[in-house]
């Protein structure tokens, strides 16, 4: 039976090549194309878009513009992702340039069905000595609202704590604003390293350096927010090696993001194999969270990858969840209710929030969702450092 076709990108101004190439896989089935851009994209397009179709190759266009081409072939390659050029011609220029910027494969017109399946089969031939069993990585889960102070950063916070708490597994939380973070304040850290610096030491992140970074609370391992507003340059690309690297080290990564709109959160949100908008009931906020689905659904996430959800619910609101749910065109996960006085309690104790609230009973109940029926606390050897210190009792 003959081998699968390679889920593929396509990058390709040159629309005749890419038309070319599509119309011969009826034939060759070589590649299964799951994405075509029609330019060059910036760099934060092309990683959002690797990051939300997960291709196999990169098919792309080195004839209408070699440098820029190569710029992007150096800019995304890494080991798991195969590169190939595709050219007019059978230009060795061409062909040299794009081998030394990262790419691993060269097409050129006529693009026959003969050649596709001996670059696939050069690709897998390739792919195969490194092929193992691929250890099972960590859910990402991430938090984010349309309209600051809706409460996301309380929900990622609480439901890290309670997953560990029902599931036992290790769990990473994350304070991914680094304008205003507010974790490590409230779970009273005092802590050198925040996320800039993993973001910094992306490529060379190891047990004893990540264990320097975080810091552990009530057995939830934290990587803070920086402790001042953070307002220089980051490599944002950096933030996927982080990411993938936390999924080796722990069973749940629980984000806490800034507004959805920021370019930030939706790379973010872009790696997350599940996320939560929040909201609450109020108007203002119920109209961002709208625009903010919207937003979802037009930069290409599926809808099973994020659900609603609204906080801070009174008895007395005059609006009610099927409402909502119209509002947004969309379904709403879960509510939770306005529980001000459960919350200032462990805020001030810096504790995490226990069952004996309707807060705290809403937020296991998700955490149970999240975590799945099985309680059983995965191992790894080679792991991050035991708990480093105890949650503060103050």
């Amino acid at each position: 039976m003959r081998d699968a076709p390679l889920t593929a990108l396509i990058i390709s101004p040159n629309r005749e090549l890419a038309l070319e190439l599509a119309a011969t896989q009826g034939e060759a089935r070589a590649f299964q194309i799951v994405g075509d851009l029609k330019s060059y994209p910036t760099q934060q397009t092309l990683e959002l878009r690797l990051r939300q179709l997960q291709p196999e190759v990169v098919l792309i266009d080195l004839a209408t513009d070699l440098d820029q081409a190569c710029q992007l072939i150096a800019l995304i390659a890494r080991p798991q992702l195969q590169i190939i050029g595709l050219q007019e011609t059978n230009d060795s220029h061409s062909l040299i340039q794009s081998l030394r910027a990262g790419a691993c494969e060269f097409l050129y017109r006529p693009l026959t069905a003969t050649q596709q399946r001996e670059v696939t089969g050069r690709i897998r031939r390739l792919r195969a000595p490194g092929e193992e069993a691929e250890p099972e990585l960590g859910k990402i889960a991430s938090f984010s609202s349309a309209k600051p102070g809706s409460g996301a950063s309380t929900l990622a916070t609480q439901t890290a704590f309670a997953i560990k708490k029902v599931s036992g597994k290790r769990v990473l939380l994350i304070d991914c604003d680094l304008m205003g973070g507010t974790i490590g304040f409230y779970l009273k850290l005092n802590h050198p390293y925040s996320l800039v610096d993993a973001l910094n030491q992306a490529h060379e992140l190891t047990a004893a350096s990540w264990s320097n970074l975080t810091v552990s609370s009530g057995g939830v391992d934290i990587l803070p927010a920086p402790e001042a507003p953070f307002a220089g340059l980051l490599n944002l690309a950096a933030l996927h090696d982080v990411l993938q690297y936390a999924r080796m080290q722990y069973d749940w990564v629980i984000l806490d993001l800034p507004a959805v709109f920021q370019k930030f959160s939706l790379l973010a949100v872009a790696e997350s194999d599940s996320s939560y908008l929040v909201s609450t009931s109020e108007l203002p906020s119920l109209h961002l969270a709208r625009k903010a689905v919207a937003l979802l659904n037009q930069i290409g996430l599926a809808k099973d990858r994020y659900q609603v959800v609204i906080n801070r619910i009174n008895k007395r609101d005059n609006i009610n969840r099927s409402d909502m749910e119209k509002i947004f065109n969309c379904s709403v996960l879960a509510t939770f209710p306005n529980d001000y006085f459960s919350l200032h309690r462990v805020v001030t104790l810096g504790q995490p929030l226990g069952g004996d609230s309707e807060l705290g009973k809403s937020i296991e109940r998700l955490a149970g969702k999240l975590a799945g029926p099985t309680t059983a606390k995965k191992t790894r050897s080679g792991g991050l450092l035991e708990p480093k210190t105890a949650y503060s009792q103050a």
